[in-house]
């Protein structure tokens, strides 16, 4: 690994073919024995420091259309929390589920589960059948798998009945040295980003780009009002740059001060700090509050000079979606993924169906959107929102940061690479944006 290592970081990829994989590495895993560690303990105290560890595993097999990744970083996403604190399932079942499709893809379920839904990194082998990639190629990589064996993808490859997040819903992700992919989820690098920076918007920003931008999403056009909750996190950080970028008009909501001035950095006007102005949609665990909805919505009013949002961009479900419902306006979309408050949405019937507004469900994106999303990031119109890097080591530390909402934009990993910054091949066009490339940074 060190080899791999040392001719990767002296800009030496045509040699990185040559070299031997090695037969074990390190990844980030929970364990299966460890599935009811948490049992009867709140959600929220639940850490995942304690189910999160950095194991040497063996090299997986490497089979036809797949690559063997040399990962030099990485990043955290909700879904790493997820399986971290084994909710709302253990991922050890999906990895059953997957054991059961072919005598190849038995190879995912073991009674460890290396976790981890981006990376950046260098192509070390390919398997037959891959002809676009070689050993060497400079590489991000999207977490869409698919087999596409039913016609039900080929349309659009997410309806693929066997569709699965890669690292979350399969084995050996890219929170590790190694990762296992599909050559069908490799894009390349942006050149101007260090590895930290071009690994961590893969998930989110694909997410965002179909949830918001994408004809499989809510279609955003110019001229839109678009609310977004969560405004300066993992994914409302990437639907605030879209929106911009697009010609919309986002109103961002946040929860701080702090929040609220990362939006205006990122070039927006119109912002909600929901507590500072005290927002309460649920008088208690069973009842929602409609005038604080009304209060909402009149709010959003205000700023935007009377307009109702087109599209809301939702993923904190729960807690917020009777409040996204009621505020759309006449004809508009809610788009919802994640759930992250939780998953049991409730919301009155009455404004949807008598204003002839739409719910659209969003997970993740196909390869074609990943690709325009990753173009968008090479190209500077889009920027990764780092906010703070963690060794692999210390990866259950990141994720405890996402659990609790601690951090902002996203959370890095390192994995090879041993320190932050390194990875940049075009130095003059990362100037240009630099400023952009380091607003979470810190914060």
């Amino acid at each position: 690994m060190q080899e791999i290592r040392d001719a990767i970081l002296a800009g030496q990829f045509d040699a990185v073919g040559g070299l031997p994989v090695p037969d074990h590495y390190r990844g980030v895993t929970v364990h299966a024995d460890e599935a009811e560690m948490f049992a009867g303990i709140p959600s929220r105290d639940k850490d995942p420091r304690k189910s999160l560890h950095v194991d040497d595993v063996p090299t997986p097999e490497l089979g036809p259309g797949e690559a063997i990744v040399a990962v030099m970083a990485s990043a955290i996403n909700y879904n790493t929390v997820w399986t971290s604190i084994f909710e709302p399932v253990s991922t050890f079942g999906f990895l059953k589920r997957y054991g059961r499709v072919s005598e190849l893809t038995k190879r995912h379920d073991l009674p460890y589960h290396v976790v981890g839904s981006d990376l950046a990194g260098v192509v070390l082998r390919t398997g037959p059948g891959v002809n676009r990639w070689k050993p060497g190629d400079r590489v991000v990589a999207h977490c869409l798998s698919v087999e596409l064996e039913a016609p039900d993808g080929h349309n659009d490859t997410m309806m693929d009945p066997e569709q699965r997040i890669w690292g979350f819903e399969t084995n050996f992700g890219g929170l590790a040295e190694l990762a296992l992919v599909k050559a069908n989820q490799l894009m390349p690098k942006p050149a101007h980003l260090s590895w930290e920076e071009a690994a961590s918007p893969g998930l989110v920003n694909s997410t965002a780009y179909r949830q918001l931008v994408s004809g499989n999403g809510a279609g955003m056009k110019q001229g839109d009002t678009v609310l977004i909750w969560g405004a300066s996190g993992g994914l409302g950080s990437y639907a605030t740059q879209f929106a911009l970028n697009g010609g919309a008009t986002p109103v961002c909501v946040v929860s701080s001060p702090a929040k609220a001035e990362i939006c205006r950095k990122m070039g927006a006007e119109l912002i909600i700090d929901r507590s500072a102005e005290g927002y309460r949609f649920w008088k208690d665990e069973h009842t929602q509050d409609p005038k604080e909805w009304k209060r909402f919505g009149a709010r959003i009013r205000e700023l935007t000079g009377g307009d109702d949002p087109d599209i809301v961009f939702e993923h904190p479900g729960r807690e917020t979606f009777g409040a996204s419902v009621y505020v759309a306006r006449k004809g508009g979309t809610i788009v919802t993924c994640a759930s992250t408050s939780g998953y049991e949405h409730s919301y009155d019937n009455r404004y949807l169906w008598m204003n002839l507004k739409r719910i659209i469900g969003s997970h993740f994106a196909n390869y074609r959107e990943s690709w325009e999303a990753n173009r968008l990031i090479a190209k500077g119109q889009i920027h990764p929102t780092v906010s703070k890097v963690y060794p692999l080591e210390e990866t259950g530390q990141a994720a405890l940061d996402v659990h609790t909402n601690s951090h902002q934009g996203k959370v890095g990993v390192l994995a090879l690479a041993p320190e932050e910054g390194l990875g940049v091949t075009d130095p003059e066009f990362r100037a240009r944006h630099i400023d952009a490339i380091n607003r979470f940074r810190g914060v």
